[in-house]
């Protein structure tokens, strides 16, 4: 070990003090963070947003917030990356747009010290980040296409299905929750990495909604000019669901489809009560981010990163499906229950 040796005796206050500022944990003074959205307009980032500025304010972090100015721009958040590695940040939460094209923006973050998490939506690869913080979205998926297989019974052998995604780019969230629903609803995958590459009959075509209300009803009006006879339709948020009904409202089918959905936003989970959406997988932003802020502390103080969830390349902040029309074999929690636990 090495030794320090002070010869002038004035100095051995200031060199002790010089030491013990080297090796002691950063003070909460010390500790900044950022929180990175896809947007701030989604009600799920909103939530985000305010679980991790709570956290931030208990904790005396200091915290400063980006946001994509729509879904899928993700060359903002990489301008946000790089000015959180130019302000010496000690961590990032990340919720990712482009979760492949990304990577080297993160990695550029961790080589610089930084704790990098991803929030909602893994990276590709799930090790680019530090640690994930996320709903099992393959699971959300998988509880909404069982739902939706034993609410159809026998009649889901001849479904006509449309598929309203994400975007373009297949983000990891996206891919998980498409291809859950088809693991639950009874549709070989495939490849359970790739949305379009299955070719079940049941399938009417897939739709880009950017997770929105306009781009749901967009995407479920060209896919009903495709086939107007679809009468299951699977949709990557709330929103987009929303926008799904108000087209098919427009044609007099909003009585004949089924819509499943993920998010668990109370607006969600009210159209839920309403027969608007027959089920969604509700997820818990909220715990996401202020988990993450906890991690970000924990880190600064001691250098220790989180741990995934046993079993999983993750930290699973829980998911349930939330129905008043509960179907066997298929655990579900009443509209009730998820209006207390909603958010947005």
């Amino acid at each position: 070990m090495s030794k320090f040796y002070v010869r002038n005796p004035a100095l051995l206050g200031a060199a002790a003090l010089a030491i013990a500022a080297f090796t002691a944990p950063a003070s909460a003074a010390d500790v900044s963070a950022c929180l990175i959205t896809k947007t701030d307009t989604n009600p799920f980032f909103v939530k985000m947003k305010e679980g991790a500025t709570e956290k931030a304010k208990e904790l005396g972090v200091s915290l400063k917030t980006y946001a994509g100015r729509i879904d899928g721009d993700s060359e903002s958040q990489v301008a946000a990356i790089e000015t959180c590695i130019a302000d010496g940040v000690k961590g990032i939460l990340l919720a990712a747009s482009d979760t492949a094209g990304i990577v080297p923006s993160v990695k550029k973050a961790r080589d610089a010290g930084i704790l990098v998490i991803a929030l909602d939506t893994p990276l590709e690869p799930t090790d680019a980040a530090d640690a994930t913080f996320a709903t099992d979205n393959l699971l959300a998926g998988e509880l909404i296409g069982k739902w939706a297989a034993g609410t159809l019974g026998d009649a889901a052998k001849e479904a006509k299905i449309a598929f309203l995604n994400l975007n373009a780019s297949q983000p990891s969230v996206d891919v998980m929750r498409n291809q859950g629903f088809m693991i639950g609803f009874g549709i070989d995958a495939k490849d359970p990495k790739r949305i379009g590459d299955e070719d079940d009959a049941r399938i009417v075509g897939h739709g880009a909604t950017d997770g929105n209300e306009e781009g749901g009803r967009k995407a479920m009006e060209n896919l009903l000019q495709k086939d107007p006879s679809i009468n299951v339709v699977h949709t990557i948020n709330e929103p987009a669901a929303a926008g799904a009904y108000e087209a098919l409202k427009a044609v007099g089918m909003e009585q004949n489809v089924l819509i499943v959905s993920v998010d668990g936003g109370c607006p969600g989970v009210k159209n839920v009560q309403d027969g608007v959406i027959g089920a969604t997988s509700q997820q818990y932003p909220l715990l996401m981010a202020s988990l993450g802020v906890e991690a970000i502390k924990k880190f600064a103080d001691s250098g220790e990163k989180p741990k995934p969830t046993e079993g999983k390349d993750f930290f699973d902040t829980g998911v349930a499906l939330v129905t008043d029309k509960p179907v066997e074999g298929v655990e579900s929690i009443d509209v009730k229950t998820g209006l207390d636990k909603c958010w947005g």
